[in-house]
């Protein structure tokens, strides 16, 4: 395994290659350089990255992204090299969280593991990643590429087939797909599992009831419904 500090000018200059979605530079840098499609960005031993990481970092969606996945991918990097550090994440689960629609396909397509885990969320999949952190067109492109869902996923989501599919529900599952729902914005959802016993107003994560979840994504309609069951925001529970 080859490691190069980030500060180098090598390392600087492949970054914004990719970044810069100049993938003529980058092929230029690649010819010169054979290693850098595997050499690992960072320290041995602390925290470092691939170029497809690099590539899929936040914010993502750089120019000629598709490209550039393809070019590094022709040219040998591990299309599901792990990130090295507090988490083990694929630059498939990055992708899926900067809601990089077109990195994400080149990734699956060059033969990403879609059900790879290790994600940042509950050690889950790329699609655990899109989905607590909102990012629903990556959710949904993963869904139609044949990913599968845990039942908090598919809550939020508003997957009803897959819902009624699970095992019986307990009582925390009941909240937790209550407020996954919300988090999605998904009404049926919601309601279900409210009447399968979920605590309305739990307070979740990022320290949210359902009502708060639903108003941060947007969904007023379910926030609406919520309110009108009973449904509080945490500030007036605490």
């Amino acid at each position: 395994m080859t490691y190069l500090d980030t500060d180098t000018p090598l390392a600087r200059a492949v970054t914004d290659a990719i970044h810069g979605g100049d993938t003529g530079e980058l092929r230029r840098l690649l010819s010169a350089h054979p290693e850098l499609v595997t050499v690992r960005l960072g320290d041995e031993g602390g925290m470092s990255r691939t170029l497809l990481h690099v590539l899929t970092d936040w914010p993502g969606n750089f120019p000629n992204g598709p490209e550039t996945a393809r070019l590094l991918v022709e040219a040998g990097a591990d299309v599901d090299g792990r990130f090295e550090g507090p988490h083990r994440e694929t630059p498939l689960m990055w992708a899926a969280s900067c809601d990089d629609i077109g990195v994400l396909d080149a990734l699956l397509d060059a033969g990403a593991d879609i059900e790879a885990r290790g994600a940042v969320i509950a050690d889950g999949t790329a699609i655990s990643d899109a989905c607590a952190f909102a990012q629903w067109n990556a959710a949904r492109r993963l869904l139609a590429r044949g990913a599968t869902t845990n039942l908090w996923e598919s809550a939020a989501l508003g997957l009803m087939d897959r819902i009624a599919a699970a095992p019986p529900l307990t009582r925390e599952d009941a909240t937790t797909g209550l407020w996954a729902a919300c988090h999605g914005g998904s009404r049926e959802a919601a309601e279900y599992f409210l009447a399968h016993g979920a605590d309305l107003n739990w307070i979740g994560y990022d320290h949210l009831t359902p009502l708060d979840a639903a108003r941060r994504s947007g969904a007023e309609e379910v926030a609406g419904w919520l309110a009108t069951r009973g449904g509080r925001p945490a500030a007036e529970l605490v």
